[in-house]
């Protein structure tokens, strides 16, 4: 197997159109000299020394770049193996904050149904992912869940976007009153959801409204940007663009590009200085916490972002890409939604248009169409469950942010074959 730019051979030979960089991870394509060259470079030094011990230029230079471009006061970075590590160490930091300043009753946090955050137990225990967490439920901790923020098809009739909103957004409150504040840790949300549900930004003033009954109850925003984050919706930080600021915020994926595994958990000062004053250090770890190897590349990743220009890239291309899925896909009988922001988008599967009713689960429209797409010699990330776990369809689109125009047309042109032939087998099976 080998890749270049925007494309995968197989070892048989076959060519493939990257459509989603894998899982939303491989934002700079397939084998971008500049990354692997300073990895290289990291290796020749030394790939490895336990953060135990000692600190490395790469993470103490990495570390530098996020904090210095994050929002607000995401002054300090701690960088583990993946999202999954990521989000559990947000979670432990988040309850351990609360012991050093001597609330100990605080053990919930509360998220969003439909939402996921990773595969360890604890946050797995936090996601909304109900088919993930199915199989461990005697397992997971006690979390909550409220409503996800999806207009398609939680807006009622005669009610405004903004309207909707504040009222998906206010559920948080309802929750809050419910359980008790003094009981509460934290909100997690993706700024724009990922895989689970299929690339759904919240309407303006959701995370505004999130934010403000988050501070009136003094419990912590916790963000995850593991696949929304790092340039793949037109921002470095996708809550950019929500106009806020996490006390929390995660990030993986799109941070290593693929290149090595590397996650990041942003940190507020208030956080720090409340750890720092009271116990002194967080009581967590893992072995390969700051790998420098991992770090380099991901430095590498980032400095090529900024010197290409590629989240203005992002935007651009984005507008163009949804354009050209509008013009294939709006007038289908059995795409009910065209979503998403910059480089992560999503088409919504139903069997009725008008209903909005989905394809029955039995027929794996998600494995038909994987199939079909990688028949035309593309790849892109079909998922089941969209509505509540178990019904529901979409496609994930999310390209990496070095596709060309010309890249675009072809993505365009076998997505439909494959949506095409994908429901003509459903349909008449």
């Amino acid at each position: 197997m080998s890749g270049e730019g925007v494309y995968i051979r197989d070892s048989q030979g076959s060519l493939y159109l990257d459509a989603s960089a894998g899982a939303a991870v491989s934002s700079l394509g397939h084998n971008h000299p500049d990354v692997i060259r300073a990895i290289k470079r990291q290796l020749d030094n030394i790939p490895f020394a336990h953060s135990g011990f000692f600190s490395n230029l790469a993470m103490e230079e990495l570390g530098t770049y996020l904090a210095e471009r994050a929002p607000g006061s995401l002054n300090y970075v701690y960088f583990v193996g993946s999202g999954s590590e990521a989000m559990e160490a947000a979670i432990k930091l988040a309850r351990q904050y609360f012991v050093e300043i001597g609330l100990e009753k605080r053990q919930f946090i509360i998220s969003r149904k439909q939402s996921y955050h990773g595969s360890t137990l604890g946050a797995l225990s936090v996601g909304g992912n109900f088919a993930r967490r199915k199989p461990f439920m005697p397992l997971l901790a006690d979390a909550h869940h409220i409503a996800p923020c999806y207009a398609y098809r939680h807006q009622r009739s005669g009610e405004s976007i903004e309207e909707y909103a504040v009222r998906a957004a206010e559920e948080l409150e309802v929750k809050i009153q419910e359980i008790g504040a003094e009981r509460i840790i934290g909100f997690v949300a993706e700024p724009v959801v990922g895989a689970t549900l299929g690339a759904v930004p919240a309407p303006p003033g959701y995370f505004r409204r999130v934010r403000e009954i988050c501070n009136k109850y003094d419990i912590l925003l916790i963000l995850d940007e593991v696949m929304c984050g790092m340039g793949r919706t037109g921002t470095l930080f996708a809550s950019e663009q929500e106009d806020i600021v996490a006390d929390l915020l995660t990030t993986a994926k799109g941070l290593g590009a693929g290149y090595q595994p590397i996650g990041a958990l942003l940190v507020d000062e208030k956080i720090y200085q409340a750890i720092l004053q009271g116990s002194g250090a967080f009581q967590h770890g893992h072995t390969y916490v700051g790998h420098a190897a991992s770090c380099a590349g991901a430095l590498a990743v980032m400095k090529v972002i900024e010197r290409d220009h590629l989240l203005n890239q992002v935007i651009v291309l984005g507008r163009q890409l949804r354009k050209m899925l509008v013009q294939r896909f709006a007038r289908h009988p059995h795409i009910g939604d065209i979503r998403g922001r910059g480089l992560l988008l999503a088409l919504e599967f139903v069997l009725d248009k008008r209903t909005k009713a989905p394809f029955p689960s039995e027929l794996r429209l998600d494995q038909v169409l994987k199939s079909s797409a990688m028949q035309e010699g593309l790849i892109c990330y079909s998922m089941a469950g969209t509505i509540d776990g178990t019904l529901g369809n979409h496609v994930l689109i999310a390209p990496p942010f070095i596709i060309s125009e010309s890249q675009i047309v072809e993505l365009v042109e076998k997505l439909g074959a494959a949506v095409d032939n994908c429901l003509s087998k459903i349909l008449t099976s």
